[in-house]
């Protein structure tokens, strides 16, 4: 049996594909329950994030680990040539590294730990895990509070939010404070995001989400304005000057008539649209609209590259942390020497020589 992890990212996939494979919370059991199923897998946990579609597993038939992703790919396409493959210890120090932060966009971000965490528990209630996996995300997560606490990689890191509103800064540049901010999607990542409008002491601020309850309850923490997305959105969005939009929809919620209709109320005043959800909640032709500027989650990268240069002494300390870790995993879960291949984008889907003996 074979121990492995595959993927795409960030770093390996443009977001036009990665939303084609993106699970929602919502269907993370259903999915990983169908992909078991379907390549016989022995054991699986997956996990689907804003800038990840991840697959940890053990299989009897290491020669279609790379094939896998392709189950989940809505649009048919064939992602291996985007794909990461690890075997044996290559597996958990990757899970090690995602769950600590250090293969984040936001170097040291602590977001990712607990969608690690919440992707283990929907996988193991739903009876999807077994001895590899368990022992896999447990020691993950321990990996992951080991970083925390013995390193300084978290201190002072931003998030996907955080970035978002620094690249609308930028953007803006010194009248940033007098614009009025819109934030589509009460989640988590909307919140992220009114927590840096706060610090920022942003004077204008507008919530919008489905549930007015919940935009209200976010509103009053800064001391903004809540609507209902439905009923009301793009009234708000013609008062607003950047709109930054993070809803958990499979669809998208703003194409270009939609924007062609506010922009029409605004007398060619500029609109700035930054979406950082994925699958995207504006459609890419609504670039195409005069006086409106659309950025997406992957154009934040520039701006946390910084981040990640000030933190290159700290992530030295998280790999000792991450090699330790895996390898008092390998040892619990093999007698046997591991060989772990890694398979890079274009690489040859060979059979794995990583594998182990469950005991």
């Amino acid at each position: 049996m074979t121990l492995f992890a595959t993927g795409i990212s960030f770093r390996t996939a443009p977001i036009e594909l990665r939303e084609q494979l993106a699970v929602p919370p919502a269907r993370l059991a259903s999915a990983a329950a169908q992909l078991k199923s379907d390549a016989h897998l022995a054991e699986v946990v997956l996990v689907s994030t804003c800038n990840r579609v991840e697959i940890y597993g053990v299989t009897s038939e290491p020669e279609a680990i790379g094939h896998l992703l392709n189950f989940l790919s809505r649009g048919g396409a064939d992602v291996r040539s985007h794909a990461f493959v690890y075997t044996g210890m290559g597996a958990a120090r990757h899970l090690f590294r995602v769950a600590g932060g250090l293969d984040s966009m936001v170097l040291g971000e602590t977001e990712i730990t607990g969608q690690v965490k919440n992707a283990y528990e929907i996988a193991q209630q739903a009876g999807l895990t077994g001895r590899a996996t368990n022992c896999l995300f447990q020691k993950a997560l321990q990996a992951a509070k080991a970083i925390r606490t013995e390193t300084q990689i978290g201190r002072g890191a931003t998030s996907v939010g955080s970035a978002a509103v620094r690249l609308a800064e930028e953007i803006v540049g010194e009248n940033f404070h007098d614009k009025t901010v819109m934030i589509i999607g009460a989640g988590k990542m909307g919140e992220a995001c009114l927590r840096h409008l706060a610090k920022k002491g942003l004077r204008s601020v507008i919530v919008a989400n489905r549930t007015l309850e919940t935009a209200e309850a976010l509103a009053r923490e800064v001391g903004g304005r809540a609507v209902n997305y439905m009923d009301n959105g793009l009234a708000a969005m013609r008062e607003s000057d950047i709109v930054i939009s993070s809803t958990g929809c499979p669809e998208t919620i703003l194409d270009r008539e939609d924007i062609e209709a506010v922009m029409a109320a605004r007398a060619e005043r500029p609109l700035v649209l930054i979406d950082i959800a994925v699958p995207r909640d504006i459609a890419p032709a609504v670039q195409e609209v005069a006086n409106v500027f659309l950025f997406n989650i992957d154009d934040i990268e520039g701006v946390v590259r910084e981040n990640v240069r000030h933190r290159g002494q700290e992530a030295a300390l998280c790999c000792a942390i991450i090699d330790k870790h895996a390898s008092e995993l390998m040892a619990k879960l093999s007698g046997d020497t591991l060989r772990p291949r890694v398979a890079t984008p274009h690489a040859t889907w060979e059979r794995a020589a990583g594998s182990f003996v469950l005991n």
